[in-house]
């Protein structure tokens, strides 16, 4: 595998994609995807998503077929956060703290899965993104899945939050291990830590899982 410098941007202060050859048969049917790496705007659902249909667009612009978002790209990654939560005790500040986040996660299906959707469909990609799911008051660390007609596939919940992510996200279980037949490969999503889950991969790999999004945070 080797990395393959894209053409120069058309203008200078542009992004500058790489390429990744996989090395295999050159005959084989290709497939273009991007990796977004880009932060959410915490507290402000509405302008992350405004930010993702405008990364999306560029994606879409390079001819990308698939493209993928962060672990709870939408409502957000809380890193070095702990809520003001000790054993035994919560701090008035940490509560509020964890109101509005709970107040930016989004409900499955919603609005804002609709608005997704409609990104896919309009700019002809599948699409990943890792959101915060919010069931009445639990919220849950979940990968969405869209195709590029723009139809919301489905979800799946991260099995095991890590480590201190436990005082905010619930457990997922074995309802939400998709793996959708799509035109351009058998897509599916594995969460940080779950791709050391030997289980949980071969759960995948037992529905024909043979590439898909990998979310390392």
């Amino acid at each position: 595998m080797s990395l393959v410098p894209a053409p120069p941007p058309s203008q200078p202060d542009g992004p500058l994609f790489a390429e990744v050859d996989m090395g295999g048969d050159s005959f084989a049917p290709t497939m273009r995807a991007t990796v977004v790496q880009a932060s959410t705007i915490f507290y402000d659902t509405p302008a992350t998503l405004d930010k993702a249909e405008r990364l999306l667009a560029e994606a879409a612009g390079y001819g990308s077929q698939l493209v993928l978002f962060p672990e709870a790209f939408i409502g957000g990654y809380p890193r070095g956060s702990n809520f003001g939560v000790t054993i035994g005790n919560r701090t008035a500040k940490g509560k509020e703290e964890f109101r509005k986040y709970h107040a930016s996660a989004i409900d499955v299906p919603g609005p804002e899965v609709d608005r997704l959707a409609a990104m896919a469909g309009k700019y002809k990609v599948y699409l990943v993104v890792g959101v915060i799911e919010r069931d009445g008051y639990t919220l849950y660390c979940t990968v969405l899945f869209f195709d590029s007609q723009g139809r919301f596939l489905g979800k799946h919940r991260k099995i095991m939050p890590t480590a201190l992510e436990r005082i905010i996200w619930g457990f997922g279980d074995g309802s939400t291990i998709p793996v959708f037949e799509t035109p351009i490969g058998k897509i599916g999503a594995a969460v940080c830590w779950e791709n050391k889950m030997p289980l949980l991969r071969t759960a995948m790999y037992a529905k024909g899982w043979i590439f898909g999004p990998i979310f390392i945070f």
